[in-house]
């Protein structure tokens, strides 16, 4: 191709919305019509991976145009839609299944990716200079869905990448939980739907056969035009990378068998090398082994409450250190001797995380899910006395673990709001933080948003009126 001497000459990169750069064209601007513009333009494009029809101008402007194109993303992409704290577990990178831990991460949605953060983003870009970027996902071919079956927590969805990235994403809320679902829904629908173009991105597709012996083949001739020493480096990183791959089938083979001859979990608990679980557990399962209607557990945490948290401002509203919540999770899962007066849970609030952590994991709610609607018939009747004589008679037919767990925890509740004026926690407040987590319907779809109403407003009313639903204050 003819270099051109213009001044006015300038490259253009093509780029489609979710691809990468894949057709370079140059264009004379001092043409002098239309036609004769469109009969001096020239392409080059790039036929195969790594591959090119013709050789790139190297014309300096040219080349600092083409470099800035492809290094300063398209000012779409930087434009912040909606960002803040949710809960965030990666479960697959790649197609292969992760181990789910959640995390608290500063979640920043643009108009095409979402980028995770430890910290708000202002501390996170400060933090950029030592090396610490985050985790970046593309959302174009992206899907997402509620996925409830995926974890016990509430309010949980899904995203699923092309690239085979897996993420749940939950919040405790559920109005901030499904205006996240919506905006990130939005974002993908405004993408294009098929990202699998060959010339998305040749990076990426490089990425992704890496470990792939095919690339030989793709890049043979390149490796003969380079120098000796980049000549060598390319092959001992292919050779290597199908060396790489070749070690993890095998131990993938390994692992399989293991698995499949391993001892079912009735087994090792006959054994007792595991132990039954508190959390997580259903409510019927704790109570039938400790021989009681109330967890020993949630006795414990009611107790320590009133002890030493009934003043405390905010209480059971404010949230504690989540690595000690699970530090103290994980020793009552392991049945050890729990001592909550011992300095290391000396903050309240990780006692009262613990306990909202232990109703939010039951696999069924305290409040059963065959009686939910039956509940929310119940708070929607004119009456209030008829209100309140039907949600008795509703408690009175719950299993005795609920209803004995239930009327625990609300009479521990009622001596929180006899101290609201130190607390600052009221009826509307309590009923706030324990109605989502005490009922929920089993399959939660758009009636989220009216279904947290009606949750508020029962655990309220089971508070102000506590003493006629349960007879008494006092077990």
């Amino acid at each position: 191709m003819q270099k051109s001497t213009d001044s006015d000459t300038s490259m253009e990169t093509l780029n489609s919305p979710c691809q990468g750069t894949g057709a370079v064209q140059m264009r004379i601007k001092n043409a002098n019509s239309h036609h004769d513009r469109l009969s001096q333009s020239k392409s080059m494009i790039l036929t195969d991976v790594g591959k090119v029809t013709a050789p790139i101008s190297r014309h300096r402007r040219n080349h600092s145009q083409h470099v800035l194109k492809d290094v300063i993303p398209p000012l779409e992409q930087l434009m912040v839609e909606k960002e803040g704290y949710l809960q965030k577990a990666k479960i697959a990178d790649g197609g292969k299944k992760l181990r789910k831990n959640w995390s608290t991460s500063w979640i920043v949605l643009s108009s095409r990716k979402i980028e995770f953060y430890k910290e708000s983003k202002q501390q996170a870009l400060s933090n950029m200079k030592t090396g610490n970027k985050p985790e970046s996902v593309d959302l174009c071919g992206a899907h997402i869905e509620w996925a409830k079956e995926k974890s016990s927590r509430k309010n949980v969805f899904q995203i699923t990448t092309v690239s085979g990235n897996e993420f749940l994403l939950q919040s405790d809320i559920d109005f901030i939980i499904l205006d996240w679902f919506h905006a990130i829904k939005n974002a993908i629908d405004r993408l294009p739907k098929d990202p699998s173009s060959p010339s998305r991105n040749l990076e990426l597709f490089k990425i992704q056969r890496s470990s792939s012996t095919e690339l030989l083949s793709h890049y043979d001739s390149d490796i003969k035009e380079q120098k000796p020493e980049h000549r060598k480096s390319l092959m001992f990183r292919l050779h290597h990378s199908a060396s790489d791959t070749s070690d993890k089938n095998r131990v993938k083979s390994r692992l399989k068998k293991f698995i499949t001859r391993r001892p079912s979990l009735k087994t090792l608990q006959e054994k007792g090398l595991i132990k039954d679980q508190i959390f997580g557990s259903h409510l019927h399962t704790v109570c039938e082994r400790e021989n009681s209607t109330v967890p020993r557990f949630v006795k414990q945490c009611i107790e320590a409450v009133e002890k030493r948290g009934l003043d405390v401002d905010g209480i059971y509203r404010v949230s504690g250190n989540l690595a000690t919540i699970q530090k103290l999770r994980f020793i009552v899962n392991q049945e050890e001797k729990l001592n909550l007066d011992d300095s290391q849970w000396e903050d309240i609030h990780v006692v009262t995380g613990a306990l909202k952590m232990f109703f939010r994991e039951l696999p069924e709610p305290l409040f059963p899910y065959s009686f939910f609607e039956r509940f929310v018939e119940a708070i929607k009747k004119q009456d209030y006395n008829t209100r309140i004589e039907t949600i008795k008679s509703l408690v009175q037919k719950l299993p005795p673990p609920n209803r004995d767990t239930m009327k625990a925890l609300f009479g521990h509740l009622t001596k929180i709001v006899a101290k609201a004026s130190k607390n600052l926690m009221s009826t509307q407040s309590l009923g706030i933080v324990f109605g989502p987590t005490l009922l929920r319907a089993e399959n939660e779809t758009g009636n989220m948003a009216i279904h947290m109403v009606y949750q508020n407003q029962i655990a309220e009313l089971m508070l102000s009126e506590y003493s006629k639903i349960f007879g008494s204050e006092e077990d």
